[in-house]
């Protein structure tokens, strides 16, 4: 697939956003009202922030962007339906907390239920946005049960990283926060090798003669097309297999230099602040790489032989 730039910010600042709202409303269960208003304004400004900057940049590959709105409506049956419901469900629920947990409410005896809920929603909507890709059947590299996975630790990784540095900047105790980010970080490198190495190891078994039910027998006499058209740009872009190898590597480089940086946080919190700009990059390779290898069974139209 060719990669659209607006689904990969989409991807890389709703993830980031939900996952540290998701943590802030667990730290707010934990630990109740936080002990300065400015930095709780702050996270919740900025999860929130990348959260609807992501839903707009979603938006912006749409060839008519204003009927969005209409993907709402079918939830029962749709994966990207629900998405939305979920995103929009999460505003109030998240706005709510923000209110008490802040202290500008005067309820503290409701942050506990309401940071709960907060992280609930968070969670679900990325994990609603991780099934629209792993139910595609048509996409091999995605359809698979890791994909959902390494979209929740993505979110988790990312939200835990920015919630560092936030902290360092304000010269607050990471807490409990910091394992977490940790553990995280650790089970997306992990979930993400073994994801690649699925990807890799899977047959490509989705061949003319199983479209057609013909059998092995099936060849394309003809191409369709004297040039390249829109599918063939959109749904059959190819990353070159050495340009895939070393996109990866370069995630698991950047993954190591952040988990060492979030160690010598605990020492000089300062550390916290290049580890957050580091997985920023690190994100915004892996989900490039992501719909790059993301390979369309239309291609076997235009003379792909298997996909």
């Amino acid at each position: 697939m060719n990669p659209a730039y607006s689904v990969i910010l989409f991807t890389t600042a709703s993830g980031a956003g939900y996952g540290l709202l998701a943590l802030l409303g667990l730290i707010g269960v934990r630990a109740g009202l936080p002990t300065s208003l400015l930095f709780a304004c702050v996270t919740l400004v900025l999860a929130l922030g990348l959260i609807t900057i992501g839903l707009l940049s979603s938006t912006l590959h749409l060839g008519r962007p204003e009927r969005a709105w209409r993907a709402l409506s079918q939830w029962k049956t749709s994966w990207l339906s629900r998405e939305g419901v979920a995103a929009v469900l999460t505003y109030p629920v998240a706005l709510a907390f923000g209110l008490v947990w802040s202290g500008l409410a005067p309820y503290p005896h409701a942050i506990a239920a309401l940071g709960m809920l907060t992280a609930l929603f968070a969670l679900t909507t990325v994990f609603t946005t991780g099934k629209i890709y792993a139910t595609l059947t048509t996409i091999r590299a995605w359809n698979q049960p890791l994909t959902v996975p390494v979209y929740l630790f993505f979110a988790l990784a990312s939200g835990g990283a920015l919630y560092l540095a936030i902290a360092a900047l304000f010269g607050k105790d990471p807490d409990t926060v910091a394992p977490v980010a940790g553990f995280a970080l650790l089970m997306l490198a992990l979930l993400k090798f073994r994801y690649w190495k699925a990807m890799d190891e899977a047959p490509r078994d989705r061949t003319m003669g199983n479209a057609t039910g013909l059998g092995d027998t099936v060849r394309q006499w003809e191409v369709p097309h004297t040039s390249t058209n829109f599918v063939q740009r959109e749904m059959g872009f190819v990353v070159a297999r050495r340009h895939a190898k070393r996109l990866r590597s370069l995630f698991f480089i950047l993954l190591a230099i952040v988990g060492l940086l979030e160690l010598a946080a605990i020492a000089a919190p300062a550390f916290a602040l290049p580890a957050a700009l580091i997985f920023l990059v690190g994100a915004w390779v892996e989900r490039w790489l992501f719909f790059a290898e993301g390979e369309h069974v239309v291609t076997l139209f235009y003379g792909n032989p298997s996909a």
